[in-house]
């Protein structure tokens, strides 16, 4: 018979409630420290963060370096939310730490949010047909923190003149009606790690 909840976290020697609880489900207690130390922030104050994957299981087409955190925003006036909440359940279930914003986010509040939730990329939802002004603002916003190494992307019903003006002013990549959500939550593991280790 396997030991209890108790008895393994009296094994590892952790009481609090987050222990016993990743000990119940064989979950891994992390705390994010390289990006503690990129953002130069203390916002954990030394708590333990559980990570959503299973330790040692693979997705994707790879293990990812650490679970990374992903703000999902929506920037302006724009009250259509599906497929926000879609992409972040996607995200969730791909394995990603995920905190959606909900709706009518100003560029100072998402970069807020980066900043404060110690996030490795944000995700910007926009149907309006505002994102030539609002993405910038948004990456304006972020570097103005210090926070120019955020991974910024985004989706929604955006031309594809508009979407390459979008990479060229530094969005790394726009994801239209119809994208896979398998590829999106790939295509961001990929980059992450890809950014991870330079």
């Amino acid at each position: 018979m396997p030991p209890s909840t108790g008895t393994t976290a009296r094994a590892s020697g952790d009481f609090s409630l987050i222990g016993r609880l990743a000990a119940a489900f064989d979950i891994a207690p992390s705390v994010p420290e390289k990006s503690l130390r990129k953002h130069g922030t203390s916002r954990f104050d030394g708590s333990t963060v559980v990570s959503a994957r299973r330790r040692n299981l693979p997705y994707g087409s790879c293990f990812v370096r650490r679970t990374y955190r992903i703000v999902v925003a929506k920037p302006g006036l724009d009250g259509h939310d599906r497929g926000a909440k879609t992409i972040t359940r996607a995200l969730r279930d791909h394995g990603f730490e995920v905190i959606y914003t909900g709706l009518h986010q100003t560029p100072e509040q998402i970069a807020e949010t980066v900043l404060q939730e110690d996030a490795d990329g944000v995700g910007l939802s926009l149907l309006s047909g505002a994102h030539l002004t609002l993405f910038p603002r948004v990456m304006d916003e972020l570097r103005s923190r210090d926070l120019g190494d955020v991974l910024v992307f985004g989706g929604g019903v955006i031309p594809d003149a508009d979407a390459r003006a979008l990479r060229e002013q530094g969005v790394a990549e726009i994801f239209g009606p119809g994208s896979s959500l398998k590829a999106i939550g790939q295509w961001l593991e990929s980059a992450l790690d890809e950014s991870e280790s330079d």
